[in-house]
C-alpha cells in the first residue's frame, strides 16, 4: 500500500513507483464498452446537438423576421437566456453532487426526468403567440425555461462520460462516437434548416412560415423523447469501483474551491471559452451574413449542410490525430485551421470560396466539438490524482465548464445583435444598409479571428501533454489498485 501511495507522488514529477499487481485481478475491471453502448450514448446526445444547431443558426433570424420583435428585444432574449442558462449550470451541478445513487445511477434520473418538460419548452420557443405586445416576455420566458431544462440534461450527459468506464481510451472513443453521431444526425437536414431550404418562403404567407417552424420544433422535440429512451435502455452508468469509499461525496463548496484552484482546468476552460465565443459568433450570424452581406441567400442552406457534413467526416480524423500526436497538438492545429478561411470568406465573397470555406470550417468545428470534451476527462483524472480522497466532483467540473462557455456565448450573441440594431438592421428587408453589411463582416471575420487567436495563446499554456496524460493514467491505475488492496486487507 505504501508503494501504491508513492504512485500519487509521481503526479508531481517523479517517476511513479510500480507495485505488484494482484494475481487474477487487473488494475481495471472489465469496463470495455461495446459498440452498442457507445452508439446508445451517442444517440442520447443527438437531440441536444440538433436543437443547439437550430437555435444557433436560426433563432436570431426567427426572432427578427418571423416573431418580428425588434433587434434590441431579440438581443435581450439571446443574452439573458444564455446568461440564465449559464447561471443554472453550477446550480444544477450542486444538486447533482447532492444526488443519491439509485438503481439506474446518479445522473440518468436527471436526464430521463427533464426530457418531457424539455420537449414542451422547446416547442413553445418556436411558437408565435397570437398577441404582439407581450411577445418579448413570451420568448424570454420560454428561452430561459429551455436553457434551464437543457442544462438539467446536458450537464449530467456530459459528466456521464466519466461513469461509462475508467479506461481513458474507452471514454475517448465514446466521446468520438457521440460527436460523430450527433453531427451525422443533422445530415440530411435539421428541420429548421429544411424550412430555410426553400427561399421562396419569402413569398409565403407569414402564417405558413410560422406553422413550418412549429412542425420543425415538434419533430426535434420528438427526437428528445425517442433518443433518451434509447440511451436509457442501452447505457449503464457505473461508479468507479476503485474509488475511495466515503459516506458522502465531497461538499460542493469545497469541491468548487478545489476545482477553481486546479490550474489545468482553468487554462482549458479559458481557452475554449474564447474559442466557443468565436464559433458561436460565426454560427449565429452566418445566415444573416449569407443573406445580406454576400448575396448567397439561395445557397446558404447548402453551405450550412456542407459545414455539418465536413464536421461529421472529420471527427474520426481528429480522433486518429489526437491518438497519434496528442490532444493538445490536435486542438492547436484544428482550431487555428479556420482562421485563413474566415478571412477569405469576408474578402472574396463568391460561391466557390464559400464552399471551400465551408469544408475547411467543418474541420475546425469538429475539433472544437470533440477536443474540449475529450480533454476534460483528462483534467478530471489529473485532479483526482492530486486529490485522491475526494469524490463526487465530476458534475462540478462539467457544470462550471458549461457555465463559463454559455455565459461568454450569451454576451457575444447579445452584443452582436445589439450591434446590428445600432447599424440600422431592418427586419424582413430584401436588402440592408451598408453599415449593416459592414457589421456582419466584422462579426463573421474580425471578431472570431481575434477570439480564436486569444484562445489558442491560452491553450499553449495547457500543461497536460500526451506524456503527462500517460503518466497520470499509470499513476491513477496504481492508486486504484492500492485502494482495492487496502479494502482486501481491511
Amino acid at each position: 500500500i505504501n508503494n501504491g501511495m508513492s504512485a500519487v507522488k509521481g503526479h508531481s514529477g517523479s517517476t511513479p513507483a510500480a507495485i505488484p499487481r494482484l494475481p487474477n485481478r487487473p488494475a481495471h475491471p472489465d469496463q470495455k464498452l461495446s459498440v452498442c453502448s457507445k452508439l446508445c450514448f451517442a444517440i442520447g446526445g443527438i437531440p441536444n446537438q440538433i436543437a443547439g444547431s437550430a437555435t444557433a443558426f436560426f433563432l436570431q433570424i426567427y426572432l427578427l423576421d418571423v416573431a418580428q420583435i425588434n433587434p434590441f428585444q431579440a438581443s435581450m432574449v439571446l443574452f439573458v437566456g444564455k446568461a440564465w442558462g449559464a447561471l443554472t449550470d453550477p446550480v444544477v451541478g450542486f444538486f447533482i453532487s447532492k444526488s443519491k445513487w439509485t438503481k439506474i445511477g446518479r445522473l440518468m434520473p436527471w436526464m430521463v426526468g427533464c426530457t418531457p418538460f424539455l420537449t414542451v419548452s422547446y416547442f413553445y420557443l418556436w411558437y408565435v403567440p397570437p398577441f404582439t405586445s407581450g411577445r418579448f416576455i413570451w420568448y424570454l420566458g420560454f428561452y430561459c425555461l429551455y436553457q434551464t431544462l437543457i442544462t438539467c440534461f446536458h450537464v449530467p450527459y456530459s459528466a456521464l462520460t466519466m461513469f461509462l468506464s475508467t479506461n481513458q481510451k474507452e471514454r475517448d472513443s465514446a466521446t468520438a462516437y457521440s460527436r460523430t453521431k450527433r453531427r451525422r444526425s443533422l445530415i440530411p437536414q435539421c428541420p429548421q434548416c429544411a424550412i430555410e431550404n426553400v427561399r421562396d418562403l419569402i413569398d409565403m404567407s407569414s402564417l405558413k412560415k410560422k406553422d413550418l417552424y412549429m412542425i420543425a420544433a415538434g419533430v426535434i422535440g420528438g427526437t428528445f423523447l425517442l433518443c433518451t429512451v434509447v440511451m436509457f435502455l442501452g447505457v449503464k452508468e457505473r461508479d468507479d469501483p476503485y474509488a475511495p469509499e466515503t459516506e458522502k461525496s465531497i461538499p460542493f463548496q469545497k469541491g468548487f474551491v478545489l476545482v477553481m484552484r486546479h490550474g489545468p482546468y482553468i487554462i482549458l476552460t479559458a481557452s475554449f471559452l474564447f474559442i466557443s465565443v468565436a464559433i458561436q459568433l460565426v454560427q449565429s450570424n452566418f445566415v444573416l451574413f449569407c443573406t445580406y452581406a454576400v448575396d448567397l441567400r439561395d445557397h446558404f442552406q447548402n453551405i450550412v449542410l456542407t459545414i455539418l457534413l465536413s464536421a461529421v467526416v472529420s471527427i474520426p480524423l481528429w480522433q486518429w490525430f489526437l491518438e497519434r500526436f496528442g490532444k493538445k497538438t490536435a486542438a492547436f492545429c484544428g482550431i487555428t485551421w479556420i482562421i485563413p478561411f474566415i478571412i477569405m470568406l469576408v474578402l472574396i465573397p463568391n460561391l466557390t470560396v464559400a464552399y471551400i470555406v465551408a469544408v475547411s470550417s467543418g474541420l475546425s468545428v469538429a475539433a472544437s466539438l470533440l477536443l474540449p470534451w475529450s480533454m476534460l476527462p483528462d483534467v478530471v483524472d489529473d485532479f483526482r490524482l492530486a486529490n485522491p480522497f475526494s469524490k463526487g466532483h465530476e458534475a462540478i467540473f462539467y457544470s462550471l465548464y458549461v457555465f463559463f462557455t454559455k455565459f461568454a456565448a450569451g454576451i457575444s450573441l447579445g452584443v452582436s445583435t445589439l450591434c446590428l440594431q445600432f447599424a440600422g438592421y431592418s427586419p424582413r428587408a430584401c436588402q440592408q444598409h451598408p453599415p449593416v453589411v459592414h457589421t456582419l463582416k466584422l462579426l463573421i471575420g474580425v471578431a472570431p479571428v481575434a477570439f480564436i487567436a486569444t484562445g489558442v495563446v491560452i491553450l499553449l499554456m495547457y500543461p497536460i501533454t500526451e506524456e503527462v496524460r500517460i503518466k497520470n493514467k499509470f499513476s491513477l491505475d496504481q492508486l486504484r489498485l492500492t485502494l482495492y488492496c487496502k479494502r482486501i486487507v481491511l
